[in-house]
């Protein structure tokens, strides 16, 4: 090989080396408060998936943490609990907090490998929300709404029990509506009204369908009919699943879903509607995920919460609590109570 290129081998190799150590030097001396999608802390990167009727609260909530840590970027996803929880589970999903609208499928479905503890934090009830279209609207109310909703001109939706707990509590509704109101067979009747047609994966996903009139009614949470602004009808308490002191009445209805794993089937026993939080064990920020976890348990996270018709559970209650990180026990405080799972 001639000298001169050896000179310009030797030139290039020099320079390549010298950029792998630049390089090196480089990631060594990165910042170490880097997490893996992101600035780490409570001005990193959030990933919150949530149930869809915590939609409008954790917008209010993020808008709120986001005036308290402007360099914050939050990432705002909403499904049906339970697939929220298989997509953290199954499909590996990088999530920093999950809000739950049944505090059971955290418990059943994460607790103990993908979360170690579970904070309810907020309770509901069922509704039967319309329109000022909905068809027979000036005769539904408490007594009358089995016989509308059985009626085959009037159109009413649910959710996927599969997918979503107000799926799943709908059928609960009319089982224990059954029993209320002593009419046999009525559970049946409405469970197979429309067949699938108006059944999607989770509750707020009805609502175009209802303003557009595709339906009349829409079983729902009663803060969802608040947010929106729909006229809806009060259930009774032994009906509605939202009376804590009528806990064994509740028990009662039960429902079939998929179970934990592919293939599986589980069934759901009643209860009053309780929603939790967690943040995951694969929680890409955990810091941030904490310091946004104890804003939604503090004073001002409570009222905002409240505010949207959800009345926040005082006190929390906690599963795990020994997994719990500092920033947590000391918001949540001693007087919290603790449930084993």
């Amino acid at each position: 090989m001639p000298q001169v290129m050896r000179s310009r081998v030797s030139v290039a190799v020099a320079v390549v080396v010298a950029l792998l150590f630049v390089g090196l030097a480089v990631w060594l001396l990165r910042p170490p408060a880097q997490g893996v999608h992101g600035p780490a802390g409570p001005e990193g990167r959030l990933v919150l998936l949530h149930a869809g009727s915590l939609t409008a609260p954790f917008e209010a909530l993020a808008k709120a943490y986001r005036a308290r840590h402007p360099g914050a970027e939050l990432l705002l996803e909403a499904c049906g609990s339970r697939l929220c929880a298989r997509k953290i589970s199954e499909l590996g999903r990088p999530v920093d907090v999950f809000g739950s609208a049944d505090y059971k499928v955290i418990d059943d479905l994460l607790v103990p490998r993908f979360a170690r503890y579970n904070i309810r934090f907020t309770t509901n009830d069922l509704v039967i929300a319309s329109t000022a279209r909905s068809r027979r609207r000036e005769e539904m109310n408490e007594s009358t709404w089995t016989r509308i909703l059985s009626d085959p001109e009037v159109r009413f939706g649910r959710s996927d029990p599969d997918s979503d707990p107000c799926g799943y509590r709908t059928l609960m509704m009319f089982q224990l509506a059954e029993r209320h109101y002593g009419e046999a067979g009525l559970a049946e009747r409405l469970t197979a009204m429309h067949g699938r047609t108006f059944i999607r994966p989770k509750e707020t996903d009805l609502l175009a369908l209802l303003d557009a009139g595709e339906i009349d009614y829409l079983p729902i949470y009663r803060s969802v009919a608040v947010q929106h602004g729909l006229p809806f009808v009060d259930l009774p308490p032994q009906i509605d699943l939202g009376d804590p002191s009528l806990a064994d009445l509740y028990r009662n209805a039960r429902v079939e879903v998929i179970g934990e794993t592919p293939g599986s089937r589980t069934t759901l026993v009643g209860e009053p509607i309780v929603y939790s939080v967690t943040i995951p064990t694969s929680a890409p920020n955990p810091a941030g995920a904490e310091a946004f976890v104890a804003f939604l348990l503090s004073e001002e996270g409570r009222r905002i919460i409240d505010e949207l018709g959800q009345p926040p559970l005082v006190p929390p209650v906690v599963s795990g609590r020994d997994a719990l990180p500092a920033l947590l026990r000391q918001v949540l405080g001693p007087e919290v109570s603790n449930d084993s799972p």
